[in-house]
């Protein structure tokens, strides 16, 4: 093991739709130990903080989600494919995810550091998992972002996707920096063969945001979202690169905003947590500041304090899923399909209809930890609310009584107990995943933020990270 210690935005996250239920595949089982203090290499030991049994355990459940809830079957040639989704009432599972693989693979230090598995079924997952992937369907080197559970081949009309393709990077990356070897030639190689510049346009220096074959390319990535792993990764490409123009592009066209007691910080177009946590789950911006000196973990810090002061000045008074502590809206699943939910401050339009997804706050444990630590004690007090692989994906309670009638509701009528969904979906488990671990142990943070690649991208572009 290697472990040196570090309006289109919302057509694609509709496309999630796409990803339903099918017969589940073959799949493995997880270990259940509870060790919080392991060594798995000489010099190296693994020593988190203490937090409440119940965030340990919305952790490790959501761990057993990636263990679980993939094709676990070794001579397949969708081995490794993680669902996009699981219906806890039905069984069933969605098309696989590429983001839910990146989410996998990083997943797996979690699960030895923590003693869930050992290294030796982790290290086969995460090589067999390699093995799929450089198999797999490519165009430009850019993966699908759907694809089959048994074969790993594009699942019905899904796109070719950049940012689905490099979360799936940050974790083969994170996979290949922890365990070496073969793991890490495989993780690199595909990282390489992928063609930054061409879904790159260079007249405007943005990148597009989508492409199929049907269709060609549709929308560009204009301003600040969940995107900073994009331009981090793309610069640092040997063959490919695009280089800080984009970046600065990015920022110029981004608005800055504050809200409530935040301080200003780049608002993404929805407003949905994700955006300000997702590029985050792998990159340390800690310490990262650019020549302008953003630093954009001090960013996602002010978009969570914007987030909860929405929910307490303005969500509780009219929605009663944020009276007892709940803030935090991102997309997820609501009772009238998927939506993006999202937060004041926010550079477009935001949609709001008392749905709230327990990720949102829960991604931000390490942004505004006692904040989270509020909205996950409420979480753990609704009983419907907990499932086989931790918190459901989404629930709304209604309306309070003194409500605006001008507020957006859901079309779906609410029942009396609340409505709560019956799916968990995977980058919701993912984040929820990374965060909490990167806020008791910076353990992702370390793995990842020793590659080279990583080092080589935060120099591309113009970053001085303080020791």
């Amino acid at each position: 093991m290697k472990k040196t210690i570090g309006i289109f935005v919302l057509a694609l996250l509709v496309f999630a739709l796409s990803a339903c239920n099918v017969d589940s595949t073959t799949t493995t089982t997880t270990t259940t130990t509870t060790d919080t203090t392991t060594t798995t290499e000489t010099g190296y030991v693994y020593n988190p903080i203490t937090v409440a049994d119940y965030v340990l355990e919305e952790e490790r459940l959501s761990f057993k989600f990636f263990w679980e809830v993939v094709n676990g079957d070794p001579t397949s040639a969708g081995y490794g494919m993680v669902s996009d989704r699981y219906n806890t009432a039905t069984k069933t599972y969605g098309a696989a995810s590429i983001a839910s693989v990146g989410f996998g693979l990083a997943a797996l230090p979690i699960g030895i550091e923590n003693g869930w598995l050992s290294y030796q079924e982790a290290y086969e997952r995460a090589l067999g998992t390699m093995h799929t992937i450089e198999n797999m369907q490519r165009t430009h080197g850019f993966f699908y972002h759907f694809v089959s559970m048994a074969s790993s081949n594009r699942d019905g009309s899904s796109e070719v996707s950049i940012i689905d393709t490099a979360i799936m990077l940050c974790g083969m990356l994170t996979a290949g920096q922890y365990f070496g070897g073969e793991i890490q030639t495989i993780a690199e190689q595909v990282y390489q063969e992928v063609e930054w510049t061409w879904y790159y346009n260079d007249v405007r220096n943005q990148f597009y945001m989508g492409y199929t074959p049907e269709s060609g390319f549709g929308g560009y990535w204009d301003s600040y979202a969940e995107q900073l792993m994009i331009y981090l990764l793309a610069a640092a490409s040997d063959n490919y690169a695009v280089g800080k123009e984009a970046y600065d592009k990015m920022k110029a066209g981004s608005q800055r905003k504050s809200y409530g007691s935040s301080d200003f910080y780049y608002a993404s177009y929805p407003g949905t947590l994700f955006t300000y946590q997702y590029s985050h789950a792998f990159f340390d911006f800690r310490t990262a500041f650019d020549q302008e000196n953003i630093n954009w973990f001090n960013n996602s810090v002010a978009a969570s304090v914007a987030a909860y002061d929405y929910a307490d000045l303005f969500l509780k008074n009219n929605y009663l899923t944020y009276v007892g502590g709940g803030w935090g809206n991102t997309a997820s699943d609501g009772p009238d399909g998927y939506r993006a939910y999202g937060n004041l401050a926010a550079a477009g339009t935001i949609y709001i209809d008392g749905t709230l997804a327990p990720s949102g706050a829960i991604g931000s444990l390490p942004f505004v930890p006692d904040k989270a630590m509020e909205a996950f004690a409420y979480y753990e007090s609704l009983e419907a609310l907990q499932g086989k692989y931790g918190y459901l994906d989404s629930f709304n309670l209604g309306l309070t009584e003194t409500a605006s009638t001008s507020i957006i509701r859901p079309n779906r009528v609410i029942p009396v107990d609340g409505w709560f969904d019956t799916d968990v979906i995977g980058i919701d488990k993912g984040i929820e995943m990374v965060m909490i671990e990167n806020y008791r142990s910076s353990l992702i943070w370390d793995i990842f933020m020793q590659n080279e690649i990583v080092q080589k991208g935060f120099e591309e572009l113009g970053f001085t990270i303080l020791s």
